[in-house]
């Protein structure tokens, strides 16, 4: 084994554990199925919510003013996670990944951005609750079509 080999197995061993739990706490995002997650999971992501994302994503969800243009900081505005939003156009994965290590781990460090990652402020679960309460927001038919693309990710579509 090359000692670059040696010297990278314990970032890659960290690195696939990390993946693993997520997909885990992913399997939990759709664990009702059908039915949905139960109301106190919907509790607890709206509690968490309101503590963690409401400041920078809106109470209702809906977003900072002007939120697709940069400030003079070259920051984007947190955007709305309604229907009017991106959030619905992104698969599961994506969406936990982003908001457990933050947008720079996902488009690269040299991307300017203010959201971070919460993995070292909540765990998977609140996580996926709180992703789990932000699609309960969505009308019938976003809530289909993100279901959709979170299944063609999957599949490697």
């Amino acid at each position: 084994m090359s000692s670059n080999l040696k010297r990278a197995l314990p970032a890659v061993l960290v690195v696939g554990l990390l993946v693993a739990g997520g997909i885990i706490a992913l399997g939990r995002l759709m664990e009702d199925g059908e039915s949905g997650p139960s109301p106190e999971r919907l509790a607890l992501g709206r509690q968490v919510y309101g503590e963690q994302c409401a400041a920078c994503h809106g109470a209702e969800l809906e977003g900072q003013p002007n939120w697709r243009q940069r400030g003079a900081d070259g920051l984007l505005p947190g955007p709305p996670h309604d229907a009017t939003g991106h959030t619905w156009h992104h698969p599961d994965e994506q969406l936990f990944f982003i908001t457990k290590y933050g947008t720079a781990a996902l488009a690269g460090a040299d991307y300017k951005t203010a959201m971070i990652g919460f993995g070292e402020v909540l765990g998977d679960e609140e996580i996926g609750a709180v992703l789990d309460f932000i699609k309960s927001r969505w009308p019938p038919d976003i809530r289909r079509r993100q279901a959709d693309i979170t299944a063609r990710a999957r599949k490697g579509n």
